[in-house]
């Protein structure tokens, strides 16, 4: 189906393939030495309102003024400042389950990994708080889907399964495999906040995470960040944080309950809330405050249509200092995860300012807080410094290299929009295909920073650089990709390697440059498919574009 709407796309020709002019020769030494540079310890891993904020904004507006690229930030400077609220719980949580008569301590972090607040309030004191399994927590009208029956939560903790009802094999209400909004940690605290829950916890399974608990420890237990909004309780419960499976057994069990059985009736529509013979006590101090953190924004001014937009993006951030591994290393340097974006986004700008100067403007945009929840790319796209009805569309470079030269490549998701045509037409002069996302179970489309532009109609992609290796095949290109998700995701082995091997970097590059060189030059106005939800949103804005 996906491939059959690729070939019909109606705006989009595949016969009018690349940019006018040469691709240029990206410097891949240069390359690896902006990833270096932006995931060594001294970087301090890059986290928001940390001295390695300071550092990294700093080197990335530098190298766009070097680049010869025009500030496009707050005031005329390289900076869109972004308000956000930032929380730390202080010192060790108290946290225990009680059943059957006894109480059991819970260690953050081992059997659980719970946030810091990010309801303003400064402490969380629940006592004897009964646990409700609400299977995957979802409420979908739109699919005659009710996971709560009605069930008061008010006091309560919810207990939720990761991912949707369709991923161990559910009614087909969610699409099969391919993980909808509703499978994503976020909406669930979203609609835990609905429920008026007191918290919610979900438990975790590494197959419909697709990520280990390490990931879940590391990314829940350090400082928290969210935008600042008027009425916080709204989208947060009090608590928030995961649990391991082993646990949840213990507490199904003590409930007199197979945790495996509850789990199948949760894929069914008719389920209906399992209160379990267990209660939670959760005390601890939060330190809240608002702070700013920044976007970077460097512009290359069109010559013909300066008004119109493209957008490349990537993501500057990672988890800065947090939980040691099992080496004592307390810093998380992100040098896939994505100091190697913002190294394709600093690249893409020296090329573009070098050569023929485009037609519309481009904007590189490298965003912060994207591992707190988009949050940077959220605020651009609610506060953009060019609109978003004059963008043509936006490229994102989350981790855009593969581990060697590959012959396909793939996007986040399985988006059906004219961007995706795109990029092939630009992937065949380099001899490679596209292939649908590896792993739409695990709801990529949703976990990078083209989200927020998509979600308000822009056409947007995030591009992966493909797993079938020219050396090696999809099995390993699985094998390392499944290696870097269980031994470094997230973890502080994500560290740069002058071994790594750069085949496929140079037509990475070459792609993405094309896509863009493409856009910025053609009076195109790239859409999403006829049945994507976000078409009925492109198109309102279709009157705001000047006339040509």
């Amino acid at each position: 189906m996906l491939k059959r709407l690729i070939l019909s796309s109606l705006l989009i020709s595949a016969s009018a393939i690349a940019a006018p002019g040469p691709t240029p020769t990206f410097d891949v030494k240069r390359i690896s030495r902006d990833i270096q540079i932006l995931s060594s310890d001294a970087y301090e891993g890059r986290g928001p309102a940390t001295a390695g904020e300071d550092k990294s904004i700093a080197y990335i507006a530098a190298q766009m003024q070097a680049a010869g690229l025009k500030p496009a930030g707050d005031k005329g400077g390289w900076y869109q400042d972004v308000p956000l609220l930032k929380s730390d719980i202080v010192g060790t949580p108290a946290l225990s389950l009680s059943a059957d008569g006894r109480t059991q301590a819970l260690t953050q972090g081992s059997e659980i990994a719970v946030r810091a607040a990010l309801t303003g309030q400064q402490a969380v004191a629940i006592a004897n708080a009964p646990l409700v399994f609400v299977g995957y927590g979802v409420r979908a009208p739109e699919r005659q889907w009710d996971d709560f029956k009605g069930v008061d939560l008010r006091g309560k903790i919810m207990v939720v399964l990761v991912n949707d009802p369709d991923f161990e094999g559910g009614e087909g209400r969610f699409g099969g495999k391919l993980m909808t909004y509703y499978g994503r940690w976020t909406y669930k605290y979203e609609e835990a906040a609905r429920q008026g829950a007191a918290g919610i916890l979900i438990v975790h399974e590494t197959a419909p995470a697709s990520y280990g608990w390490a990931t879940v420890k590391n990314s829940n237990t350090n400082t928290m960040f969210d935008i600042v909004r008027t009425d916080p309780k709204a989208s947060h419960t009090p608590m928030e944080g995961w649990i391991q499976r082993d646990l949840a057994q213990q507490l199904f069990k003590a409930s007199g309950l197979d945790f495996e059985a509850a789990k199948a009736a949760a894929r069914r529509a008719d389920f209906r809330p399992m209160p379990l013979n267990s209660t939670l006590d959760a005390r601890y101090q939060v330190r809240s405050e608002v702070i700013t953190s920044h976007n970077v924004a460097g512009v290359l001014p069109g010559a013909g249509h300066p008004a119109e937009t493209v957008i490349y993006s990537a993501h500057w951030d990672h988890l800065g200092v947090g939980q040691p591994d099992a080496t004592g290393d307390r810093i998380y340097n992100g040098a896939l995860d994505n100091a190697s974006g913002v190294a394709a986004l600093l690249e893409l700008g020296r090329a573009y300012a070098t050569g023929p100067k485009p037609d519309r403007s481009i904007l590189f945009l490298a965003v912060t807080a994207e591992e707190k929840g988009l949050l940077g790319s959220e605020y651009y796209a609610a506060n953009p410094l060019r609109p978003l009805a004059t963008t043509a569309g936006v490229i994102n470079m989350d981790g855009p290299f593969a581990a060697a030269r590959t012959t396909d490549f793939s996007i986040s998701g399985a988006a059906r929009l004219d961007l995706l045509t795109m990029l092939t037409d630009a992937a065949k002069l380099q001899g490679r295909r596209f292939t649908p996302d590896a792993r739409p179970e695990a709801g990529s489309f949703y976990r990078s920073d083209h989200f927020p532009f998509a979600k308000r109609g822009v056409p947007a992609v995030s591009y992966d650089a493909g797993q079938d290796l020219a050396v090696g095949g999809t099995a390993r290109g699985k094998e390392l990709a499944d290696a870097y998700v269980r031994d470094k995701y997230h973890q502080p082995a994500d560290q740069y390697d002058p071994n790594w091997d750069t085949g496929s970097v140079q037509s990475d590059m070459s792609i993405l440059y094309a896509v863009g060189r493409r856009l910025a030059d053609q009076p195109l106005w790239p859409n999403w498919s006829s049945d994507s939800e976000f078409r009925a949103l492109r198109d309102t804005t279709a009157s705001q574009r000047p006339a040509r």
